[in-house]
């Protein structure tokens, strides 16, 4: 059988089928938040091109209809194709959107006194060819054409769903999901979209000593201080890695702990949220890297003790001094109220938790400004990239390692992340057969045109 598909007959039914679609649509490409990357834009500059032959006035229905938390509906420029309701049914599984009326009149809404709240919503926003469906977070913000797409992995929880971080001025707008087949498919949870607004908010831009603006000089030169002493019996320091870093931050910090003969290693770590898991995205571990983590530990011959394990440590005078790779400890306000009484040096990209209490605190770049790796729940090594660059001082956290380490005379020779990478599947089992992929340029995201 062949089937001709740009022969004149199948051509001129397509815009025929075009222009029917087009009779009742809004012509307000340019207030649209979908113009740029719309489905409809595309097919139109592509296939027609025509000015319309319609003189009857247009088919008016309801515009900025609240559907639920998330996503604001124009019926106008709905053109009934039905995908957000088996995103519903099928992804999200649950039945929140349907068709009423008939014909022209026909509307796509909620049921009376429902809403579209469920937590995989926004992927009837991608799924919408049109500008029919928009998020509520991102509408009236940002041009789609004038953002730049990078590729990363959600740090929302371990099932390390692959996205593009859309960003412009060196600032995240949206994540929006990147097809995988092994792990997200083309979806992503609300959740996840929303960690993007974590980028903007508590940042630790400057070295800071004592809670004050220092510099990096200073800061090192006062870390060394701090650590010589405690370095004279190693038993009492303390090493935290963490689950909320990279792949190569925490080998780093691992191999500095091992040179250093460091007395405990901790897992550093959110709390766990058992009641977001389900049998689709979403999973309890609230961490992008627990399994990297665990990984390098046991390839290093290192026993990684657990938030309340840290804990116990501090209350018991355990320990003297604390190395923190990030703010997520796992700890009780109490602990880090007794954190404040000890040495603490903290390797973070956010002033928030025990980076308050640190004596010292080394700025270091976050997931969104980074180059490097983490491992989700299946053991996949996934790659970030950095989409802008870090605020202020901030330098990623290996680096920051690595001049940690020079404060305290252990030498490291790694320049940039791809030779921590090289070392670490090197050293790590779990990790071995990987290889780094080459960064990643971000790509301008496809207009499609200026009128509907």
């Amino acid at each position: 059988m062949v089937v001709h598909t740009k022969d004149p007959q199948s051509t001129l039914a397509r815009k025929q089928m075009l222009e029917f679609t087009l009779v009742n649509h809004p012509i307000d490409c340019p207030i649209c938040d979908k113009a740029g990357e719309c489905t409809l834009q595309k097919l139109y500059f592509d296939h027609d091109n025509a000015n319309s032959r319609v003189d009857t006035p247009k088919v008016h229905k309801d515009k900025a209809v609240d559907l639920g938390p998330t996503v604001v509906l124009d019926q106008e420029r709905c053109i009934l194709c039905t995908r957000c309701i088996r995103v519903c049914d099928e992804v999200a599984g649950v039945h929140q959107l349907e068709m009423s009326q008939r014909g022209d009149h026909e509307t796509l809404g909620t049921a009376p006194g429902a809403k579209l709240d469920n937590p995989y919503s926004l992927n009837v926003v991608d799924v919408c060819p049109v500008g029919a469906l928009t998020a509520k977070d991102f509408r009236f913000t940002m041009r789609a054409w004038e953002l730049e797409a990078t590729p990363s992995i959600c740090q929302g929880c371990a099932t390390g769903c692959n996205l593009e971080i859309h960003h412009k001025n060196e600032r995240a707008w949206r994540l929006i999901p990147r097809h995988n087949d092994d792990v997200n498919q083309y979806w992503m949870c609300d959740d996840g979209r929303f960690t993007y607004r974590d980028l903007r908010e508590e940042r630790l831009a400057v070295a800071t000593v004592g809670g004050l603006p220092s510099g990096w000089d200073r800061a090192l030169a006062r870390a060394g201080e701090r650590l010589a002493a405690v370095l004279k019996q190693s038993s009492s320091l303390g090493v935290v890695l963490s689950a909320t870093h990279s792949n190569e931050d925490n080998f780093a910090l691992a191999m500095l702990a091992k040179a250093w003969g460091a007395g405990r290693i901790f897992l550093g770590a959110r709390a766990a949220v058992p009641e977001r898991a389900d049998d689709k995205l979403r999973d309890a571990d609230v961490n992008p890297n627990t399994a990297g983590v665990n990984a390098i530990a046991k390839a290093l011959g290192l026993t990684l003790g657990s938030g309340a394990d840290l804990e116990e440590a501090v209350n018991a005078g355990a320990v003297h001094a604390v190395v923190v790779l990030g703010d997520a400890l796992g700890v009780s306000e109490q602990a880090l109220a007794r954190l404040a009484e000890i040495e603490v040096i903290a390797i973070a990209s956010h002033e928030r938790g025990v980076v308050k209490q640190a004596k010292v605190a080394l700025p270091v770049a976050a997931w969104a400004e980074l180059a490097g790796t983490v491992t989700n729940r299946k053991g996949l090594v996934q790659r970030m990239h950095a989409a802008f660059p870090p605020p202020g001082q901030a330098i990623p956290g290996w680096e920051a390692v690595v001049r940690l380490a020079g404060a305290t005379g252990v030498k490291f020779s790694w320049t940039h992340a791809r030779e921590v990478f090289k070392d670490m599947t090197g050293k790590v089992s779990e990790l071995s057969g990987h290889t780094w992929v080459r960064e990643a340029r971000p790509l301008q995201l496809r207009f499609a045109g200026s009128r509907g």
